[in-house]
């Protein structure tokens, strides 16, 4: 019997790192985080947390030179890209399933020719009245469900 995979995908956390985005995480195998993480000690936690793959936003400045801008990567079967900006996909995408992606800091979960696009949002500080979101993708057998997470909109 296969395994369940728990994959807690965020982006633009901007140096702020909520404490209810680390509960959700915790109990996740992996972390994707989709750029703008703005402060290694981010990474570092996230890195205690559960195996994390990260790509460079934007905002990641100097420190972060040694990130990727971006990723392709398998788990559980399932064939994922990753990018800050969606600008930046190539248009040429086989061999694919999933393109994680953040930047706008709005949640979006469409699947075009075959291909799921996933922004998790942002769980970072607040940017105008948007929503604080994340996502957290089970994967089983090769197939995937995704929970998007809207968090607390007291929270600033």
């Amino acid at each position: 019997m296969d395994k369940e995979i728990k994959v807690g995908i965020i982006s633009d956390t901007h140096g702020l790192l909520r404490t209810e985005v680390k509960e959700i995480l915790k109990q996740c195998d992996y972390i994707l985080h989709g750029g703008d993480v703005n402060k290694q000690a981010v990474i570092d936690e996230l890195e205690d947390i559960a195996t994390l793959f990260v790509v460079r936003g934007n905002n990641d400045k100097e420190w972060a030179e040694h990130l990727p801008q971006n990723l392709k990567f398998e788990i559980g079967g399932i064939r994922f890209y990753m990018v800050h900006d969606k600008k930046f996909i190539p248009t040429q995408m086989e061999n694919t399933d999933i393109i994680v992606f953040g930047h706008s800091h709005k949640y979006l979960e469409e699947t075009r020719d075959g291909i799921l696009w996933l922004n998790p949002g942002s769980c970072g500080r607040r940017r105008f009245d948007q929503s604080i979101s994340m996502a957290v993708m089970t994967i089983k057998s090769g197939t995937w469900t995704i929970e998007k997470i809207e968090l607390n909109p007291e929270m600033k």
